[in-house]
């Protein structure tokens, strides 16, 4: 009987994604089954200070309880190969989540926070609302501006409750608007829409698994099997097949469900990726979203992060909210590279000021490595500027603006040759050569990954800019391992890093002197909380092993 329910809503599964207006008519989930119960009741006035504990337990909106525990699921299957993408020699950071709930003009205010989350993904936009009895969605390849160029294409996402999602591409799929997030899926209980911001590093063999069970699948995105779980479920009501779906996932994931009349926002137990609530005034709407930017252009005050494992749900109906623990704690291992890189300084991310670590990983880094023949500090813009500022503040260095950025470059107009990518630093970044000129330049980067970008801004201060010498400052330690969780990096092979030692870059980059970030200035940074970061790229330490994945050290330091 069990495998003829799994066949049956593997087979009830639809998944509908054109790129156009898509309408999907209303659901409604049955009572809870005996067995899947809830264990408590918890309706939470603001701030909504619900804390997950070191045990599972499940609490929704019902004055029914019964004391039984959800029924634990855990998937037989290991990790398989993320897909990565060596397109840039940036870390890139693969996807931006936004959800709103409780205002009417839910899809333009989803638009916005999208637009204030650009930088987290470019190939890729797209809104789901509801109107509390069907599902709309607009999804489209380019940015979010070019998506939503017209103002007539936010015309159809009626409702007062929307998720919205941005994407950088992965391999092979950078222009297969297949991938493009909210998906919306059909099962035999409704419709249901999701946006993901992570990586399952088990993604194959779930996917394998299910697809020997009778599952199609329409993407090569690993967002697909979380929504496939979903519907070969057989628990109830849908708040418990979200949990059990999670329980087989392995990885990072920041989610925002949306069905007709409630969203729900989920974070894995490890805390990998960023996920925050907050409330609209005066309308009282409530908001998840992948950074506090976001909440700040749509005049939203933070409440509180969602806490790795929690389940938080928001009824339209009288906006009630509940929340759940998907599992027991795991150790939180928030993805440090946010701080680094990926979040906008003006963004709160894990509790601490973006800008603030930026700032204090500069100082470190000139109290560690000074370069005392230097006349001026510049930073690689925009990412360095913070830990530039820091470095020239700390060392007593004049800080100037020795780069500058075209924010105006089309990504079409460059090709992924070597060629095409000397053509691109040179389209990014022009140096002011009046105040290059005949100088000893500090150049504050945050990263180097592949070292062709730095190589070729080394050669622009000189060659176009006339400094004299270029001592390169890295505001983070050399990355030697790929990221699995979220984050697009090549392959440990491409890793300049992972290939030589801190001279051998220097020579190949063309610079004076370099030196990195050491990995205990990092941490100290975080001080007490430095063991809640993941920091795998710079030390190969993988809190979810990535079993199937070669992880190998090419240089010993």
């Amino acid at each position: 009987m069990a495998a003829t329910a799994a066949a049956s809503a593997a087979a009830a599964l639809t998944y509908r994604h054109d790129g156009h207006h898509s309408v999907f008519p209303a659901f409604s989930v049955h009572p809870p089954e005996p067995s899947r119960l809830f264990l408590l009741k918890a309706l939470f006035p603001k701030p909504y200070p619900f804390l997950c504990h070191n045990y599972p337990i499940a609490v929704a909106a019902s004055s029914r309880r019964c004391m039984l525990p959800l029924t634990p699921h855990a998937a037989s299957v290991d990790p398989s190969h993320a897909f990565l993408s060596a397109d840039e020699d940036k870390p890139r950071d693969e996807c931006g989540v936004v959800g709103i709930i409780g205002d009417l003009d839910a899809a333009q205010l989803c638009s916005l926070a999208l637009h204030a989350l650009q930088h987290r993904g470019q190939e890729g936009a797209g809104i789901v609302s509801s109107d509390g009895s069907s599902l709309h969605s607009v999804t489209g390849l380019g940015l979010v501006s070019e998506v939503f160029s017209d103002p007539g294409t936010l015309a159809p996402l009626v409702g007062e409750a929307s998720i919205g999602h941005v994407r950088y591409s992965t391999a092979g799929a950078a222009s297969s608007l297949a991938n493009v997030q909210p998906f919306v899926a059909g099962y035999r209980f409704g419709k249901l829409a999701v946006a993901h911001n992570g990586n399952l590093v088990n993604y194959r063999n779930l996917r394998s698994a299910l697809e020997s069970k009778g599952s199609i699948f329409n993407s090569s995105s690993d967002t697909e099997v979380i929504l496939h779980l979903i519907a070969t479920s057989s628990s109830r009501p849908l708040l418990a097949r979200i949990v059990e779906a999670c329980e087989a996932l392995e990885g990072a994931y920041s989610l925002v469900f949306l069905t007709a009349n409630k969203l729900f926002a989920v974070r894995d137990p490890h805390g990998f990726r960023p996920l925050v609530m907050g409330r609209r005034r005066p309308t009282g709407a409530i908001v998840f979203a992948s950074e506090t930017c976001a909440l700040d252009l749509i005049n939203a005050e933070f409440v509180r992060e969602v806490n790795p494992g929690e389940v938080v749900v928001v009824d339209s109906r009288d906006m009630s909210i509940t929340s759940l623990c998907l599992m027991p704690s795991k150790s939180r291992k928030a993805c440090v590279f946010e701080h680094v890189y990926f979040a906008l300084p003006n963004s709160v991310v894990f509790g601490h000021p973006v800008h603030s670590s930026r700032y204090s990983f500069g100082a470190a880094l000139a109290r560690e490595s000074p370069a005392p023949s230097a006349d001026i500090v510049i930073p690689v813009p925009d990412s360095g500027f913070f830990a530039a500022l820091g470095f020239a503040e700390a060392s007593g260095l004049p800080f100037r603006q020795g780069l500058i950025r075209s924010h105006y470059v089309g990504r079409t107009f460059i090709e992924p040759d070597k060629e095409g990518r000397n053509l691109a630093v040179k389209l990014k970044l022009a140096p002011v050569r009046g105040i290059l000129e005949g100088k000893s330049v500090v150049v504050v980067d945050d990263s180097i990954v592949r070292g062709t970008t730095s190589s070729k801004i080394v050669q622009l201060i000189k060659a176009a800019g006339g400094a004299r010498e270029v001592h390169m400052r890295i505001a983070s330690p050399p990355i030697v391992g790929s990221c699995y969780y979220g984050v697009d990096t090549p392959s440990s092979e491409e890793l300049i890093s992972n290939r030589m030692d801190v001279e051998g870059v220097r020579q190949e980059i063309g610079c004076e002197s370099l030196a990195f970030l050491s990995l205990e200035s990092l941490r100290g940074v975080f001080a007490d909380e430095a063991h809640m970061f993941c920091d795998a790229c710079f030390t190969r330490d993988y809190p979810v092993p990535p079993r199937n994945q070669e992880v190998e050290q090419l240089v010993e330091f």
